[in-house]
């Protein structure tokens, strides 16, 4: 794999691209600005369900215990007023559908993953809280990355409470969860199998041969695009894949702005594709 000739091809493309490849437990084959951070958009979305089932595992919540479907939550900045997502901002209708009634928690995380719920998203974090997703960070062995806020709580982060991450710290996240290195085999099993099941495969999962497993889950706003996960091959180890795209959000706007992610998830898949040809040469062992 020619990780050199890849190099001068992200360094041509505008704004920041960072990427972080290789075998689970190994050293990384491939990395570039891995520990750059960036808005984190719905990745911050895997830390919330590692935070979830691990409250569950300690007795604080039950899965499936329905609760109440509402959209006013408490900001992260005090004294700030409650805010609410917007409808037509998400990308799950199932959620709303639901508002003013109940739903477990169970299938709010299932819809936060799958289908990049923000209402789900809001709906879980006020049941698991920011320290302990703040701990499930500190846990997997983050070094930059940090969930400050829930989604559309814009008090909070014009007050600097944000959410970043970094390609590396999400490589390190996704691969305690395959490993089983950040909650018990049976949690880690079960967040699996919901990362497994992501319904949004326009970036990395485009990039490999079809029916690939892929547990990931990917994150956009205007002129962010990422995707983050990990890659399970029927003839070679499975390996971490983390790619992160930022451009300046002045540098968006109306179309321009579609056009980019649009080269941006072409430019993940190709990524994707061309760890997936060097799969078999992934690292080295520590």
């Amino acid at each position: 794999m020619p990780w050199d000739a890849l190099d001068a091809e992200l360094a041509a493309v505008a704004g920041t691209v960072s990427v972080y490849a290789g075998r689970l437990g190994r050293r990384p084959a491939y990395t570039r600005l891995a520990d750059t951070p960036h808005y984190a958009a719905s990745t911050m979305k895997v830390a919330v369900l590692a935070a979830l089932h691990r409250t569950a595992e300690a007795g604080q919540v039950a899965l499936d215990a329905p609760v109440p479907v509402v959209n006013e939550f408490d900001s992260a900045r005090p004294g700030a007023a409650r805010f609410s997502c917007a409808a037509d901002y998400d990308n799950d209708e199932a959620v709303w559908a639901r508002l003013g009634g109940t739903a477990p928690l169970r299938w709010l995380a299932e819809r936060m993953i799958v289908r990049s719920s923000n209402l789900a998203t809001n709906l879980v974090l006020g049941r698991v809280g920011l320290p302990a997703v703040a701990q499930v960070w500190a846990d997997s062995g983050a070094r930059h990355s940090r969930t400050g806020r829930g989604i559309e709580d814009f008090a909070a982060r014009d007050a600097g409470l944000d959410n970043q991450v970094t390609a590396a710290d999400l490589a390190g996240l996704l691969g305690g969860i395959a490993r089983s290195r950040i909650a018990s085999p049976a949690a880690c099993a079960a967040m699996l199998d919901v990362l497994l099941a992501q319904e949004r495969r326009e970036d990395l999962a485009a990039g490999l041969p079809p029916g690939t497993r892929i547990a990931h889950k990917n994150g956009w706003v205007r002129g962010v695009r990422h995707g983050a996960g990990v890659v399970f091959p029927d003839d070679a180890p499975p390996y971490a894949l983390v790619v992160c795209t930022s451009v300046s959000p002045d540098r968006e706007g109306g179309r321009i702005g579609d056009e980019r992610d649009e080269l941006a998830r072409r430019l993940i898949a190709r990524i994707s594709a061309l760890v997936w040809a060097a799969r078999h040469r992934l690292g080295t062992v520590d």
